[in-house]
């Protein structure tokens, strides 16, 4: 009776949610004409990006030309086998596979197993003399990824720069990018600073980023990894467009900057009658008459007898009577043969079989070694430390900012995958310009890809939200549980027990009003978002449909200049009219608003529907279907 009880609330509930989709779907502002299923959705075709005056290094790979500003290594790495040594990966610029945008190259990493190295100069060197550096590219893994680096090398200024010979250990200004082997999924930042006093350069590194880092190298989608070095010594990594770790270039990367002030003396040694022992044994202690050392921890127990039944004269294991010798034994090579113990099978009723022993049990008198009770040692003097002296190598630099200047952009990677996607570098002093860059490339590449896949999912909205905010973990938790288990304990109650706590309930809030909200905002809103989610319905028109719609009352952007009455009667054309979707509106979202679609409910009703038969006479075998508007 319970269940049936759940099973009805639940469907229900879903009843509801699927009513409540279809009540917003019912709107006749649009008629869709939906073409054959088999009719595979447009893709936005490809506009290259702008790029502006005060930009250090930009490419989009507009054509496959452009792989020629990059030059291949020539290079072996140092310390390698002879077999793997060679920089002899594979680059080529052409087009991913189950690209969103036709025509959108990139560079793609094409080996596996290999040593990869391709670097490009900059337009003009970036030098750090009071603007932000800002660096941004994407990258994505076709094939997943399992072992390899994906990030990017910032080469430093120097006249003996030769890129044919770029390898590891190439002097670089920061490197910057996601790297993963095996379960560590990393978001590198490290910048090299160079001692103003010995000269020497270390690398820092900045701390892990506090968000998980998983989905980015799982989804299989196009990811932008961008950083901003500021002149006040601030940085941030920011991965499509949130900020995943940013902290101080002073403060927050390992090792530090400045070294400290005061160093341990390595000459100090610590005194030969130095007492660090903070206990020592009571040396009045005395051991008493009667403790006897000499006393085993176990004797053997004297009033133990032999259980009645015990068959001393039988072993506990006895040769297997079926055993047989096997027919390629051979006495002179292998010995003599001999059948494998089994347990004796007069020992299983018996209490036990063999030589009979008296037990072991614990000695009442022994005591163990004597030992002195520890007491505090009066001449304790702590933990011995050698003392503090002026650290003969302190520098203070407070302006990390101030790197050495950068003159290529470089690639420089082994990874254990292929088909790894790179693509819109840009290097750029100007925030501003870097937002219109980001414009071009990335949302609208993302905007395609989610479009392509059927949309944005509850679960990734959810994933996103929560990578931002893991606070809303506890949020999720309360509003989808405390409704179950409501539900469980209402149906769990008896008759009686469930109608007193609802009249404690309804009792609560007839005096209190305001409660009524907050019994419908915990109990029932939680089960509508579920059921709306969860349940079938047919919900609104998908990106898919939507890109091989044919809309018959929409304007044609073609048309926008003509008079109202002749854009009326073109928008109203039938299947063989020419207002087709602009290139413009497919590259962007597939949810573009469409504002000449409203003037249609001005018009009069009646010449709308004389219209419409005209077009059915004309063109009997297409029905089309109402839906809603898309409104902005």
């Amino acid at each position: 009776m319970k269940f049936n009880r759940v099973c009805v609330l639940f469907v229900g509930v879903c009843l509801i949610g699927a009513a409540l989709a279809d009540v917003e779907e019912e709107d006749d502002d649009v008629q869709v004409e939906v073409e054959d299923e088999d009719v595979k959705p447009e893709k936005p075709k490809f506009t290259p990006p702008t790029v502006e005056k005060n930009v250090h290094f930009a490419d989009s790979f507009n054509s496959k030309d452009d792989f020629k500003r990059w030059t291949v290594s020539q290079a072996k790495k140092d310390g390698a086998e002879e077999s793997i040594s060679k920089y002899d990966g594979k680059w080529h610029v052409e087009e991913p596979k189950d690209s969103a945008i036709e025509g959108d190259l990139g560079l793609i990493l094409k080996s596996k197993a290999k040593h990869h190295a391709v670097s490009s100069n900059l337009n003009k060197p970036f030098k750090f003399d009071g603007k932000p550096l800002i660096v941004q590219y994407e990258v994505r893994y076709q094939n997943g990824i399992d072992c390899g680096g994906a990030y990017v090398k910032l080469l430093s200024e120097d006249p003996k720069l030769n890129l044919k010979q770029f390898h590891d250990k190439t002097p670089y200004t920061i490197m910057f990018g996601p790297d993963k082997c095996g379960l560590d999924n990393k978001l590198h930042f490290i910048f090299r600073h160079k001692n103003p006093k010995t000269g020497e350069i270390e690398e820092k590194h900045s701390k892990k980023p506090t968000a998980s880092l998983d989905s980015y190298f799982a989804d299989k989608k196009t990811h932008q990894y961008s950083l901003v070095v500021n002149p006040d010594n601030t940085f941030e990594v920011s991965v499509d467009g949130t900020v995943v770790k940013e902290g101080s270039l002073l403060d927050d990367v390992s090792p530090p900057v400045n070294p400290p002030k005061e160093i341990e003396d390595p000459n100090d040694k610590k005194p030969a009658d130095w007492d660090e022992r903070e206990k020592i044994p009571d040396p009045d202690a005395e051991k008493p008459n009667d403790w006897d050392e000499n006393e085993p921890e176990k004797i053997v127990d004297i009033e133990a007898t032999k259980p009645e039944g015990w068959l001393e004269d039988e072993n506990k294991l006895t040769p297997d009577p079926d055993a047989e010798k096997p027919k390629d034994w051979d006495d002179e090579m292998d010995g003599e043969w001999e059948a494998p113990l089994i347990e004796n099978p007069k020992c299983q009723d018996a209490p036990g079989c063999g030589k009979w022993e008296q037990p072991m049990i614990k000695n009442p008198k022994y005591k163990g070694k004597w030992r002195a009770p520890m007491i505090d040692n009066p001449n304790y003097q702590g933990v011995w430390k050698p003392r503090r002296i002026p650290n003969p190598n302190f520098f203070e630099d407070l302006e990390p900012y101030k790197m050495t200047p950068i003159n290529a952009v470089g690639l420089e990677l082994w990874s254990m995958n292929d088909e790894i996607v790179f693509d819109n570098f840009l290097v750029t002093d100007d925030k501003v310009v870097a937002e219109r860059w980001t414009e071009q490339t990335f949302q609208v590449k993302s905007r395609a890809e989610k479009a392509s896949s059927g949309g944005r999912s509850v679960v990734d909205a959810i994933s996103d939200a929560t990578r931002e905010r893991p606070w809303l973990w506890a949020l999720i938790l309360v509003v989808v549980v405390l409704p179950i288990v409501l539900i469980v304990a209402y149906c769990c109650m008896s008759k009686s027990e469930a109608w007193g706590y609802f009249s404690a309930m309804k009792g609560a809030a007839d005096e209190r009003p305001w409660l009524w909200a907050v019994y419908v905002v915990v109990l029932l809103l939680p089960l509508l978002l579920i059921s709306i989610c969860l349940c079938p319905r047919s919900g609104p028109i998908k990106p898919e449909t939507l890109a091989n719609a044919k809309k018959t009352d929409a304007v044609s952007p073609d048309d926008e200049q003509k008079e109202d009455t002749e854009s009326a009667d073109q928008e109203k054309a039938g299947p063989g009219g020419d207002n087709k979707p602009s290139t413009k509106k497919s590259k962007s979202s597939l949810e573009a608003t469409e504002d000449d679609g409203d003037d249609e409910e001005n018009e009069d009703d009646d010449a709308a529907d004389e219209e419409e038969e005209e077009k059915g006479s004309e063109s009997p075998r297409r029905s089309p279907r109402k839906r809603k508007s898309r409104k902005d």
